[in-house]
């Protein structure tokens, strides 16, 4: 999911003789707005619907966690630390921690970490003071930098290794950047291996696919999901290539009805499970990820860069780790 990193390189291989600030200008920037390409899409969202700030003050915002109550559980990787963010918009340290990135539940509401400098998965103690190691080795091999982890149907935790926030000095130990799956026993099984930086996944919500998006190759791709934890049949489901706006392929979620939203340039880009796209949501700041929160699950809740967003859909939201826990 996250690329602070990657964002940079990007920017100052494309115009290294400018600042990272001019940049910035110099790249096509967005008001707020709702972009359709088919009429499908306001089905999603209404014509004039608002997007609102929850939450600013941040350094690079990733990995929101909804959390009954309201309050919203962020990583800053910039500032290096945990921390929840409650309605009235301030927000508080949960973890000193590096570059954390993605966060999810799992099946017991456990809030699961992509440790990026700890090149781990790690899980938080319930009082959220300690943690401890779930994964951080493939064959005695360090992992690179966890950078995204979701829940998967089967109860196991799916999450991308890619090298995006490999620390610097470090050496890269596993010669490729895979995506993996952790069983229950600690058991650590490679999926994939052949993105060139896979980032953001989400399942289908009928479980039969995985999507992955490759941020290196502005790709996303979809994967047939097998219950006994495989995967097949990878095809390329979209591409998110917009020359001249910030942003690339990083978080992803899906909604109850299968449609996929993806960061990327300009804001997040909308499919339907038949691989149409539906239209953007066009974004004042580049988002890196996206979760579905309020009780409905129907508000996205985005993050950008220093700000938190939240934008109030028509259509209810999917989240694995909440299916579990309302299934039982």
């Amino acid at each position: 999911m996250s690329c602070s990193s990657l964002l940079r390189a990007l920017l100052v291989g494309a115009l290294a003789a400018t600042s990272y600030a001019a940049a910035q200008q110099n790249a096509m920037r967005h008001e707020f707005a709702l972009e359709a390409d088919s009429p499908a899409f306001w089905s999603l969202v209404a014509k004039d619907a608002k997007l609102a700030i929850m939450g600013s003050g941040f350094g690079f915002t990733e990995g929101p966690v909804w959390e009954p109550g309201g309050t919203v559980l962020v990583s800053d990787e910039e500032r290096n630390e945990l921390c929840r963010l409650v309605a009235d918009g301030h927000h508080e340290t949960v973890m000193k921690l590096g570059d954390p990135d993605g966060n999810t539940r799992d099946g017991e509401q456990r809030l699961i970490v992509a440790a990026s400098v700890l090149r781990s998965i790690i899980r938080l103690t319930p009082d959220e003071r300690s943690y401890s190691v779930l994964a951080n080795r493939y064959r005695g091999m360090k992992l690179n930098s966890p950078n995204d982890v979701t829940l998967g149907p089967d109860g196991a935790l799916y999450f991308t290794d890619p090298t995006l926030d490999l620390v610097k000095g470090e050496r890269q130990e596993t010669p490729f950047q895979g995506v993996y799956r952790l069983n229950g026993k600690g058991e650590l099984t490679l999926l994939i291996r052949d993105l060139a930086q896979p980032n953001g996944l989400a399942f289908s919500p009928d479980g039969r696919y995985l999507y992955i998006d490759d941020t290196e190759q502005r790709t996303i791709w979809r994967y047939r999901f097998h219950h006994d934890g495989r995967v097949s049949d990878g095809i390329l489901f979209a591409e998110e290539k917009s020359a001249g706006e910030l942003g690339i392929p990083d978080g992803m979620k899906v909604d109850a009805s299968g449609n996929l939203y993806v960061t990327g340039p300009g804001g997040i880009w909308v499919w339907n499970k038949e691989r149409q796209r539906l239209g953007r949501i066009l974004l004042p700041n580049v988002p890196a990820n996206l979760t579905w929160g309020g009780e409905d699950r129907s508000t996205l809740i985005i993050t950008a860069r220093q700000f938190v967003y939240t934008l109030r859909m028509k259509t209810i939201g999917y989240l694995p780790h909440n299916e579990s826990k309302e299934t039982k």
